[in-house]
């Protein structure tokens, strides 16, 4: 077969556009004036843009792969590269009423859009080395990204973002290393069948390394534990990407490996359902006490991976798991974009009670912290509803009924510490609400952030049999 025909770098065309327009963000941003950074951000939005366009246009079309069958172009490859594309692109508005005009405006955007790529390339690896590169771009941006937006606060989430974030890339790397050296083979297709005749220890200490990885950049058990401290100590754009978009190339990541490794043991499967409960119940029970709205927002996505992780036990056991993944990330990315835009509309209010009389303040953005916050709940008619729902559903076919059980349950007990951040909000206000720092001009642009994720979101499960058609298409998987 001639060279060209198995490279098709065509079929990276998203990824393309997203680091270029990276690139040039980075290198144009050095020549613009602190007061035209917002050059910067309009080119990282036409990237960004551009990419989710020709990854729904690919989405279209048959499932393919690209470098001599490493890289999967196929419906998963293409909805993670729109999610990740439109995630990232609201997370843009967040910022520009955070870092808008300050010194390292362009360099973020810049970052954002490294780590994307880095997000896309993770999502559609069925290699074992192309995993490896898709977790260091995803992975070496974000440490700039919590660092640059934070302060003193920020350095210190980044470090420990960065230590935890080591740990996990040499843990995945020992696990590649340890699954070539039984089998000589990285590829997917090649392990599927390599790895259920060699030792099953060996086999297993390598996939739970490379599971832990994975599981790193997602944020759920047992690596977990700098997602609250980042998200707390960080910027809101920090914040609002690392705990949205790294978890849309993660999690179909995890759901590849999954299917190859669970084909010659479905225990494996297990392994996964043992994990989506630790991570539900230590989320949900962690954010209890939370005062700060961020760090409650931080141990709820631990919860949320744990949500997440429920369609990928049923990996090649029900046709439901993997658009229910996919419909379910997108849910997730447009409802906790929204609840970390509406925190970003007031950066001063750092405490539960500091909401009091929202709903009378500011009813516009107490109605998207209400669609939020009962989004991530999953309250009908929101898209997490039909996504937690439909994930459920998954398990519950793929003989894991248990788990579909600690679904509801967890659902049920997340809807208490929600209350505790919408209670004050819509209750009548004792004193004046402290006034935030930034001018009403900049304070819009998160406002607005905040109105169309939240619509997005009902819109999207009102809708959501539209969307769920485009994602039962052709996979690899």
């Amino acid at each position: 077969m001639d060279a060209s025909m198995q490279m098709r770098p065509e079929l990276l065309l998203p990824e393309i556009i997203t680091f270029l327009g990276g690139l040039i963000v980075l290198l144009g941003g050095s020549f613009l004036p602190r007061h035209r950074q917002w050059i910067a951000r309009a080119v990282a939005a036409l990237a960004l843009l551009a990419a989710a366009t020709a990854a729904a246009m690919a989405m279209a079309g048959p499932a393919q792969t690209a470098f001599s069958g490493t890289f999967a172009a196929d419906t998963a490859t293409s909805a993670a590269r729109v999610i990740a594309a439109l995630a990232t692109l609201l997370v843009l508005g967040v910022a520009s009423g955070e870092i808008a005009n300050s010194p390292r405006e362009s360099d973020t955007y810049a970052l954002l859009l490294f780590a994307t790529t880095g997000v896309m390339v993770l999502a559609a690896a069925t290699d074992l080395l192309v995993l490896i590169v898709g977790f260091l771009l995803a992975s070496i941006p974000l440490y700039g990204i919590v660092g640059l937006t934070g302060g003193r606060s920020g350095a210190e989430a980044a470090m420990k973002t960065y230590l935890m974030g080591a740990l996990s890339g040499i843990l995945l790397m020992l696990g590649v290393t340890l699954l070539y050296a039984l089998t000589g083979a990285t590829d997917y297709a090649q392990l599927k069948d390599e790895l259920p005749g060699a030792p099953a220890a060996a086999v297993g200490a390598g996939v739970l390394c490379v599971l832990t990885g994975l599981l790193f950049k997602a944020g759920g058990a047992p690596v977990h534990f700098w997602i609250p401290d980042a998200a707390q100590g960080a910027g809101v754009t920090a914040a609002t990407f690392l705990t949205t978009v790294p978890k849309i190339g993660a999690l179909v990541a995890v759901y590849r490996l999954m299917a190859m490794v669970s084909a010659g043991n479905e225990s494996w499967l297990v392994v996964v359902a043992v994990l989506a409960t630790a991570s539900m119940f230590l989320g949900n029970l962690a954010a209890y006490w939370q005062r700060d709205p961020r760090r409650l927002l931080g141990w709820s996505t631990v919860s949320q991976v744990g949500f997440l992780l429920v369609p990928v036990a049923a990996a090649g056991r029900s046709d439901l798991a993997l658009p229910s993944l996919l419909f379910y990330l997108a849910a997730y990315a447009l409802t906790n974009v929204a609840a970390f835009a509406v925190t970003a509309t007031l950066p001063d209010h750092r405490e539960l009670d500091t909401y009091r009389g929202l709903a009378r303040t500011r009813p516009g953005l107490a109605l998207a912290l209400l669609v939020a916050l009962l989004g991530l709940v999953g309250t009908p008619p929101t898209a997490v509803f039909v996504g937690k729902l439909a994930a459920a559903t998954a398990v519950w076919d793929g003989g894991h009924g248990w788990l579909a059980l600690i679904v509801m349950i967890n659902s049920l007990l997340s809807l208490f510490y929600y209350l505790r951040w919408l209670g004050p909000a819509f209750a009548p206000p004792t004193q004046p609400c402290p006034e935030t720092s930034r001018t009403d001009e900049v304070a819009a642009w998160p406002a607005a952030t905040a109105a169309v994720a939240a619509t997005a979101s009902l819109g999207l499960g009102i809708g959501a049999g539209f969307l769920w058609a485009a994602l039962d298409g052709p996979s690899l998987l």
